[in-house]
C-alpha cells in the first residue's frame, strides 16, 4: 500500500491559521479527465451530490472523492426537512454553497472560522461567524443564534486538541436524530496536528474510549464522556471521516417469543 512520503511540510489554510502536513498528500491529487467519472466508477454513486460537486463553479472548494457518497449518505435524509447545518471551516466559501445547492434554500446554514478574511462569504449561502473552533462559549453562541442544529461538519483546524473541543462543546447541542461528522482524519496521525500512529492523542484512540462508553452496560468502568456517549447512537468511522449519529439511549433489554 502507498505511504505518504515524509518529507519537508507544506502550508494548508484553516480555522487556526498556518498549518502543516506532510507533501505527499499531494500524491493523491487527482488529474484525470473527468471529476464525476472518476467517482462513479470507483464508489458506484450518481447522486445529485456528485453532479452539484463536479460541476460546481464559483468559490473554490476541495473534498476528497470518497467523501463525496459518505456526506450524502449522512445528509441526504436532511433534505427537503430545513434542516439547520454548521460546518466548521470556511475556507474559500465554496463549500457552503455546495451545501445550500444540496440541503436546499430552506436549509439554515452557517460556517465559522478564526480567518477574518471569510467575513466576505456571509450572506451569500449561508451565515459566517468569525470565532474559534475551541471556545466553548463562542461556539454556544452560534448555536443559539442558529436556533439549535441537526448537522455539525468540522473540517476546521484537523488539530486534535480542536476536534475534541469543538465535540465535547458540540455534541450536548446537537438535536435529537442529528449527525456530527469530522473529516480530514489523516491528520489523527501526524504529529504536526497533534497526532501520531501511537499517540494517545490521536483521534481514533478517543473514539475507542467513547466505543467503551457506548457499552458501559457491559463492563465496571464509568462514562469518561458521558455527555457524548450517554446520546450516542452509533459511530461510523471511514478512510479519515468518523460519524456519530445521536438519539436518545436506553438500556438494552432481551426477550425471547415463540
Amino acid at each position: 500500500m502507498q505511504r505518504l512520503r515524509r518529507i519537508l511540510p507544506r502550508v494548508l489554510g484553516g480555522t487556526r491559521g498556518t498549518r502543516y502536513a506532510p507533501r505527499g498528500i499531494d500524491e493523491y491529487a487527482f488529474n484525470g479527465p473527468s471529476v464525476l467519472d472518476d467517482i462513479t466508477s470507483k464508489y458506484s454513486y450518481d447522486g445529485d451530490l456528485l453532479k452539484i460537486y463536479s460541476e460546481h463553479s464559483g468559490h473554490l472548494v476541495h473534498k476528497w472523492h470518497h467523501y463525496i457518497p459518505i456526506y450524502d449518505r449522512y445528509f441526504g435524509p436532511f433534505r427537503g426537512r430545513a434542516p439547520k447545518m454548521l460546518e466548521i471551516g470556511v475556507s474559500k466559501g465554496g463549500s457552503l454553497a455546495i451545501w445550500r445547492k444540496f440541503l436546499g434554500p430552506d436549509a439554515i446554514i452557517y460556517g465559522i472560522d478564526i480567518d477574518e478574511d471569510c467575513r466576505r462569504y456571509d450572506g451569500i449561502d449561508g451565515q459566517v461567524r468569525i470565532g474559534s473552533q475551541d471556545d466553548p462559549a463562542f461556539l454556544r453562541s452560534v448555536i443559539e443564534e442558529m436556533g439549535g442544529v441537526d448537522i455539525i461538519l468540522d473540517d476546521g483546524s484537523h488539530r486534535m486538541d480542536d476536534i475534541k473541543a469543538s465535540l465535547e462543546t458540540l455534541f450536548p447541542l446537537l438535536n435529537n436524530n442529528g449527525v456530527y461528522m469530522i473529516e480530514d482524519l489523516h491528520t489523527a496521525y501526524w504529529t504536526g496536528f497533534g497526532g501520531g500512529l501511537k499517540a494517545e492523542s490521536n483521534f481514533f484512540t478517543y473514539v475507542r474510549g467513547l466505543v467503551d462508553d457506548m457499552h458501559h452496560w457491559y463492563h465496571e468502568s464509568d462514562m469518561q464522556r458521558p455527555e457524548i456517549a450517554g446520546s450516542c447512537a452509533s459511530i461510523h468511522i471511514y478512510d479519515s471521516i468518523v460519524v456519530l449519529e445521536k438519539s436518545a439511549q436506553h438500556p438494552p433489554v432481551h426477550s425471547t417469543v415463540s
